[in-house]
């Protein structure tokens, strides 16, 4: 069993910065891949980005690609959203979740375990 846990989110105004933070407990984090979800009041859960296990790869949805940076430190058992640029659509509920290798990585259905989540409000 796997338990995530983020922090960090809150209230920021446009063109500022965020780091979240996802700590994991149970198991070791270096055991999955990771990515980061967002949901905004009344739309789908979406896809923002992955992580591999040893952080040597990344993905990046299009509408965060060059703003959004995800990393890993394995040794604390934490991975991180570093948010730059922020934008009033950015606006979310934030999630991080745990997934095994070789699944899609945009589909919330490869990932096995799912962080309760962190509001992030962007205000101009």
């Amino acid at each position: 069993q796997v338990q995530l846990v983020e922090s960090g989110g809150g209230l920021v105004q446009a063109g500022g910065s965020l780091r979240l933070s996802c700590a994991a407990s149970g198991r070791t984090v270096s055991s999955y891949a990771m990515g980061w979800f967002r949901q905004a009041p009344g739309k789908e859960r979406e896809f923002v980005t992955t992580i591999s296990l040893s952080g040597g790869t990344t993905y990046y949805a299009d509408s965060v690609k060059g703003r959004f940076t995800i990393s890993r430190d394995n040794a604390k058992n934490t991975v991180y959203l570093q948010m730059n640029s922020l934008k009033p659509e950015d606006t979310a509920v934030y999630y991080c979740a745990a997934r095994k290798q070789y699944l899609v990585v945009t589909k919330r259905s490869s990932y096995e375990y799912w962080g309760q989540g962190t509001q992030v409000t962007v205000s101009s």
